[in-house]
């Protein structure tokens, strides 16, 4: 078996790019393909698609040959990797490099980072080792000579920031080590790299202070201190005031984290969950045990078997911890985690790296994340909290799982069934007795139970294991049986269906057998609407459970067998928001194996598909009329369940049903902020088997419409005009026609704009927003009674929420064109009122910088800053930047009319150099043209000199 192993392969990054097979070093000729090893790497074992990788390789203009003459740089790189060559592997929509983490330097110099931050504490002489090792993966530049490539550009920045806290990390573990010296010069280097940067110049202080040169260390902070005075008007944070005193006073005292910056922003917090349904029993001193343990560990796994109450417990943690909870039950792929914690963290992201966005939110904020029912998603889940160790280092994780995540921060606590009542003690005040005893009550009311009852309980919990989950569901039992009676059955069928393999946990098995007594008691037709009812992993509303019951064609009533599962507590019934049946985890993984064995499984996928279908084309209809605000929220509550059925139908060689879900859900797509479904688009659009599909205009229309909400109206342009040629005039010309306009909208080409968006009103009709779009571009070039009578024409008939506020927004446009702020104000705030109405987020976004420009022009300048703070921050997290370029400009143009001409003209000239800036609005400020000796910061830069430049107008206000 191991002569057959694939030989070792090592990618390092931290540096010039180096490839090595098997320990010898493989040479990778020309800039091209060491662009596309060096892409691959980056991506961690993530697919990386083929149109992701020709744009990356040609930004501006991707020759005929381009795809080729990628395919033909992926077959070299499998002949450089030799043996190893089925490391790199095609896949439907691109490629993947299978990289170990310790053969991606990288990844190595991560998981370092994330085990010294946990062992400093306890070990900062371990830790201090571990982080030398990190420090001395960097040999040199970054990727030096591909930084011309616009992704490797991003990593190479990202890695200068992991980079610089490695660095932090190694001199104060050193300091703690009492190791100080061997890191004075790097210290020092850090500090003088960024003079401004408040930790680094801490840490050179503790180290200097350290090795007895208290005088520099003091000296050193006056220096900073004044050279933040000079440069940026701040003071300093208490941090560094404190350390002077400290180091005056000879008691200085090594802090394994360093202050925060001088300056920061306050970020919005998750949501806390809200409370449970019935009262947690006999599990206080557990939930007293993890909050002790959080306070010293970074990440405590509370592991168990299936139904003994791990949920629960974590539940109440984050409870009272107020911390944010990301349940994974609903989720089945892990490329969707991101997602998940994002809905977690209340956070909407629209454009870039959904993960890098969770990361940015969570920061060095202090605070409890719980990840829920890890145990389907290891490896996602290990990879998940190694980044959010690594990146935000005041966070801890609480996971539940039945078994450990496997990274070395981890503390695995077990958690044991409930106590068992012992003779002689009162059972009452056992806690498996009690819980018994509280969920029985909620099934048959009635006098407090006899001493004899009391005792067959405490049998009954005996048998059970004190398995909270077991427990709950005997109890369920007495709707339909005496207490008598169901101890008899209980222990007729545990001798009927105990055991199951010889390894497995006797309480696992114990639990096993009682769903598997549970569902004995159903009938036919019941069992086989729980069995079909567990391949939706986030529940369903009882509209699809009595559809899903009426189409298997039961003897019963769908209603009567839908019923009689709650009543037995095979599925739960949720009424806030409307009626949601879920099944525990436990409950669904039970179904689903039983669906397998039944041979079912493959009919149940097909039951998802088809009502993943018809759902998506029902939000699709509805999204056109009156009962849109309905369809939005329907189609936010059924995502997860969406999402499993996508992943069903992209693994199926016919694309048919995938076709089908992203072209009904063009609409959310094109005004919703749900960057998943862009994501399937884009996905299905670069798959090779959609090129003869009928369906493939529409698709690369709702692709291209994806794209252009990434920024990237020139990809937009190109895949909306390859749909069009394919439509030749037939479906999906629409679709195609309408993402051109908005795309020439961006680039100012007025005619173009009002040519294809006529034609796409021709074949939609005039409801839709084609007709707004061509009055935008004719009030942009100066025509504004035309503009009006075709924008009026578009109001007249559009039905929906959406179009209402598309042409709100449209007729404000045209009115602050036109010089008449009081209507485009109306018509801004009637915009933005519809779309909040409908769920159109995108429409929100765009109307509330229309009517910021109003404002300012009015005066109303506290206003105007003020929501242009917020509007900057929405597109920024949202990683819009097509649309953050329009609204920085606007507000460039207010700065300029205050006197504060030094940041206008940094932005503008920002803007003036950015790719994905649209062309100016005339319908706004006209920005200058900078001057040429105008230093041009980059985007993170512009928007700290926004946000100081908004700061300081507000306070001087």
């Amino acid at each position: 078996m191991a002569a057959n192993r694939p030989p070792p392969v090592r990618v390092e990054v931290l540096g010039p790019l180096r490839l090595s097979v098997d320990g010898t070093p493989v040479d990778v000729p020309g800039p091209k393909r060491r662009a596309v090893l060096a892409l691959l790497a980056l991506a961690e074992g993530r697919i990386v698609t083929v149109d992701r990788l020709v744009d990356a390789l040609w930004p501006s203009e991707v020759p005929e040959s381009g795809r080729q003459a990628l395919h033909n740089h992926v077959s070299r790189l499998r002949g450089h990797l030799g043996p190893a060559a089925d490391r790199l592997a095609r896949r439907p929509d691109g490629y993947r490099l299978d990289l170990g983490r310790d053969e991606l330097d990288v990844a190595r110099a991560r998981a370092l980072l994330a085990t010294a931050r946990t062992t400093a504490r306890r070990d900062p002489a371990g830790a201090f080792a571990l982080l030398e090792e990190a420090h001395g993966l960097w040999r040199g530049p970054v990727l030096a000579g591909l930084t011309e490539v616009e992704p490797i550009a991003a990593a190479v920045e990202e890695y200068a920031q992991l980079h610089r806290e490695v660095t932090d990390a190694l001199v104060a573990a050193a300091v703690d080590a009492g190791q100080a010296e061997r890191v004075l010069s790097c210290a020092a280097a850090s500090a003088a790299a960024d003079p401004l940067r408040e930790p680094a110049v801490l840490l050179l202080m503790r180290a200097l202070a350290a090795t007895g040169q208290a005088p520099e260390a003091l000296r050193v902070a006056r220096g900073y201190r004044r050279r933040l005075v000079d440069e940026t008007g701040l003071d300093p944070s208490p941090a560094l005031g404190e350390l002077e005193h400290e180091i005056l006073d000879g008691t200085a005292a090594p802090q394994p984290t360093p202050s925060r910056e001088p300056t920061s922003r306050a970020r919005a917090g998750p949501e806390a969950p809200g409370g449970p349904a019935t009262r947690l029993i006999g599990r206080e001193q557990e939930v007293a045990d993890l909050h002790r343990l959080l306070a010293t560990e970074r990440l405590v796994t509370l592991a168990g078997p299936g139904g003994v109450g791990k949920t629960r417990v974590a539940l109440e943690v984050a409870r009272q911890s107020g911390a944010a909870v990301l349940p994974l039950a609903p989720v089945t792929d892990p490329a969707a985690i991101p997602h998940a914690l994002a809905a977690a963290l209340n956070l909407r992201v629209t454009h870039g790296d959904v993960l890098s966005a969770c990361v940015a939110l969570l920061g060095d904020q202090p605070g409890l994340l719980v990840i829920d029912n890890c145990e389907h998603l290891l490896d996602g889940v290990r990879d998940l909290a190694g980044v959010i160790l690594s990146c935000c280092p005041r966070i801890s994780v609480l996971a539940t799982s039945r078994e450990p995540l496997g990274l070395a921060a981890e503390h695995v606590s077990r958690l044991a069934p409930l106590p068992l009542p012992h003779s002689g003690e009162d059972p009452t005040r056992v806690p498996s007795v009690a819980l018994f005893l509280d969920r029985a009550r909620r099934v048959r009311p009635g006098p407090p139970p006899t001493p004899a009852e009391l005792r067959t309980v405490a049998d009954i919990v005996r048998r059970l294991d004190g398995m909270p989950l077991a427990i709950e569901l005997a109890a369920g039992r007495l709707s339909t049986f005496s207490l008598t009676d169901l101890c008899g059955r209980l222990d007729r069928s545990l001798d009927l269906l105990g055991g199951g393999t010889p390894s497995a946990d006797t309480r696992h098995r114990t639990l096993r057998a009682t769903i598997e007594w549970s569902y004995r008691l159903l009938d036919e037709d019941e069992r086989r609407l729980f069995r079909h009812l567990s391949v939706f992993p986030d529940g369903v509303d009882l509209d699809t459970a009595e559809r899903l019951a009426a189409g298997l064609g039961l003897r019963s009533d769908p209603g009567s067998a839908l019923a009689r599962l709650v009543d037995t507590s095979m599925i739960d019934a949720r009424f806030e928001g409307g009626t949601r049946y879920r099944m525990l985890e436990t409950l669904r993984a039970f179904g689903l194996d039983r669906l397998a064995a039944a041979g079912e499984d493959e009919a149940a996928a097909e039951c998802v598909l088809r009502w993943a279908v018809e759902l998506a084309g029902w939000i699709n209809a509805a999204m056109a009329t009156e009962r849109e605000p309905e369809a939005d929220a329907v189609l936010r509550r059924e995502l997860p369940n969406l999402r499993a059925a996508w992943r069903l139908a992209r693994r199926r060689e016919e694309p048919d049903d995938a076709v089908a879900m992203v072209v009904a859900l063009y609409e959310a797509i094109a005004y919703r902020d749900l960057v998943e479904l862009r994501d399937w688009a884009e996905e299905l659009a670069g798959d090779p088997a959609l090129a003869a599909h009928p369906g493939a205009p529409a698709v690369l229309g709702a692709a291209a419409e994806a794209v252009y909400h990434r920024g990237d109206y020139r990809r937009a342009d190109r895949l909306a005009r390859a749909g069009l040629a394919k439509a030749a005039g037939g479906p999906g010309s629409w679709h195609c026609l309408s993402v051109l306009s908005v795309a020439d909208l961006a680039r100012g080409a007025y005619g173009d704009v009002v040519e294809h968006s006529l034609a796409a009103a021709d074949l939609a009709g005039p409801h839709r927003e084609n007709l707004g779009i061509a009055a935008l571009a004719t009030a942009y070039a100066g025509d504004f009674g035309q503009a009006r009578r075709l924008n009026d024409r578009g109001l007249a008939a559009a039905v929906s929420p959406t179009m209402r506020s598309w042409g709100a927004y449209v007729a404000g446009e045209i009115e602050n064109a036109a010089g008449h702020s009081e209507p485009a104000e109306r018509h801004y705030l009637r915009a933005i009122d519809l779309a909040r109405v409908s769920g159109a987020t995108f429409l929100v976004g765009v109307a509330t910088v229309g009517l910021l420009t109003v404002r300012a022009t009015a005066g109303r300048v506290p206003e105007a800053l003020g929501g242009y703070r917020d509007v900057i921050d929405y597109f920024a997290r949202n990683g819009n930047w097509t649309h953050l370029w329009v609204t920085l400009r606007n507000l460039a143009g207010l700065l300029r009319r205050l006197g504060d001409d030094g940041p206008a003209a940094l932005i503008d000239a920002a803007a003036g150099q950015a790719p994905d800036a649209p062309a100016v609005n005339p319908a706004h400020d006209v920005a200058p043209r900078p001057h040429p000796a105008t230093p041009v910061p980059c985007r993170a830069a512009v928007l700290d000199v926004a946000r100081q430049a908004i700061e300081r107008n507000l306070s001087g206000s």
